[in-house]
């Protein structure tokens, strides 16, 4: 899971234009994360929840985390509603990960978005999952305008996976 340490930007957050925007989990957030993640693991998929898992890239070891894979115009994305977390830092380092539902596994690849074609993406999360992420997102939601939505882009890295 995700820890504040190493919250600083990195040579590769600041290639892709994200700010270190990081928000550090409560404790009700993490202890519902475990539940999703173990209902995940079983197979049971609560609203599009996934478990991710990404080598560590300082341990090399598969590290696991619960998300939402939004299903959008025939595309797949992945969205850090809270900012780089050590999922986004490993995912960047690793260039591949594995997204699992029960033993269904499947490893994937991706495109990070650059801001400007985030809008789209983040509307329709926050129209799926408001309820479980509208915390993070300081207010703003799926009626804001586009401008907006671009205006907070930079601080929510999202992969289109391949």
């Amino acid at each position: 899971m995700t820890t504040a340490a190493s919250a600083a930007p990195t040579a590769s957050d600041k290639a892709v234009g994200n700010a270190a925007r990081y928000l550090k989990p409560a404790k009700a957030t993490s202890a519902f994360n475990e539940f999703v993640l173990k209902l995940t693991r079983l197979g049971v998929s609560v609203l599009g929840s996934r478990v991710l898992s990404v080598r560590g890239r300082k341990s090399g070891e598969l590290r696991s985390v619960p998300v939402n894979l939004l299903k959008l115009d025939g595309e797949r994305y992945l969205v850090a509603p809270r900012g780089v977390t050590q999922w986004v830092r490993n995912l960047r380092v690793a260039g591949e990960g594995q997204l699992s539902v029960g033993r269904r596994t499947e490893t994937f690849t991706y495109t990070e978005l650059a801001d400007a074609e985030k809008p789209e993406i983040l509307r329709a999360y926050l129209k799926r999952w408001k309820f479980e992420v509208g915390v993070f997102f300081d207010g703003v939601d799926a009626k804001a305008s586009d401008e907006k939505l671009l205006e907070i882009a930079t601080g929510y890295p999202i992969f289109k996976l391949a």
